[in-house]
């Protein structure tokens, strides 16, 4: 997290000045305005090199929209291609939602435990431990950037759900 004491002041990092992390936080945003709508967008903020390193060097976090964020920089080989880069930006989102605003983000809609970024043939996913036993096995819950979509078709299933057991609540009253 940011520390004022003896930490350089972060920057904001200007559009375009990393194109893949740009795509990945898009579509981490994308999930997190479907699940926790007042909280972002997160923006990438970054550090200068340390002194031991290449004054080249910088080092990027996912923060907050007032700027606060904690845990790891993203690496550098998480750029290289658009997987690995939205899996390393899905997990640092992550880690900033989580210590910085105390909020376990994602959470599963089957099992109500925090899911986790993986990855599932080339391709960032949001990954559920599963419950606690064989019969509820960990499972992909949706690729990132479209957590929307599955808790979409979860919640009109549920809607559906209800319907019909209003509506064959209704029919049995009408015959008793």
């Amino acid at each position: 997290m940011y520390d004022s004491f003896d930490t350089p002041r972060p920057r904001t990092v200007a559009p375009g000045e990393y194109p893949v992390w740009d795509e990945a936080l898009t579509l981490v945003n994308h999930d997190l305005s479907a699940l926790l709508p007042d909280r972002g967008p997160l923006h990438l903020v970054a550090l200068p090199a340390w002194p031991e390193e290449s004054a080249d060097d910088e080092h990027v976090y996912v923060a907050l929209p007032d700027g606060r964020w904690h845990g790891n920089d993203l690496p550098p080989d998480a750029g290289a291609g658009p997987g690995t880069a939205l899996a390393a930006v899905a997990e640092a989102a992550q880690d900033t939602v989580l210590e910085c605003l105390w909020q376990v983000w994602p959470v599963c809609s089957e099992h109500r435990l925090g899911m986790h970024p993986g990855q599932e043939d080339g391709q960032a996913v949001w990954r559920c431990a599963g419950g606690n036993d064989e019969r509820e096995p960990g499972h992909v819950q949706a690729p990132v950037g479209k957590l929307e979509e599955s808790y979409r078709s979860r919640r009109e299933r549920r809607k559906q759900r209800k319907e019909n057991m209003q509506n064959k609540q209704s029919k049995q009253n009408k015959r008793g």
